[in-house]
């Protein structure tokens, strides 16, 4: 997957579009892999912060029992529509809550489904979208404005059984 790309696992796997490489995680995300000498430089950050994302939208999404994921790329002129068109294509939706980011724009969207609307989300979404403006900002640095904003996130959406 590239940036600004979202695949629905379920599709990609009953498709068998998973190229030589590709694997379905047991969290349901894709990972890719590839011999060192074949790595390609597309991604524009490194592998440690992809990391360090990506544990945090797992942790997150233990933690608030809410599926927790992250758009990077064009969002176009209404960035709102076009993250909700998103959300509908991230597995089980209606317990999920998308942050999409469109940098060369400056947009940044938290949509989020309605299981989990009345768990928090409605408050938690727009101080996720203040932190991580925020953190662009003063920092400039995306990664970090992404992982502070997941964490608001997961923080103010209470777990299911909590209510």
């Amino acid at each position: 997957m590239t940036t600004g790309e979202l695949a629905t696992v379920a599709q990609a796997v009953e498709r068998r579009e998973l190229p030589p490489g590709f694997v379905v995680t047991a969290s349901g995300r894709i990972s890719e892999a590839a011999e060192p000498a074949h790595a390609t430089p597309r991604y524009p950050f490194r592998a440690a912060d992809l990391v360090r994302l990506d544990d945090e939208l797992t942790y997150g999404t233990r933690a608030c029992q809410a599926r927790l994921a992250v758009y990077i790329g064009d969002l176009g002129e209404d960035s709102a529509t076009r993250a909700r068109e998103l959300l509908a294509k991230v597995p089980v939706p209606d317990k999920a809550v998308l942050l999409a980011v469109d940098p060369n724009r400056h947009a940044i969207e938290v949509v989020y489904g309605a299981g989990v609307r009345s768990r928090g989300a409605q408050r938690a979404a727009p101080e996720a979208v203040a932190a991580a403006a925020s953190e662009f900002k003063s920092s400039g640095d995306l990664m970090r404005g992404l992982i502070r904003a997941v964490r608001v996130l997961a923080e103010g959406i209470s777990p299911s059984n909590a209510r």
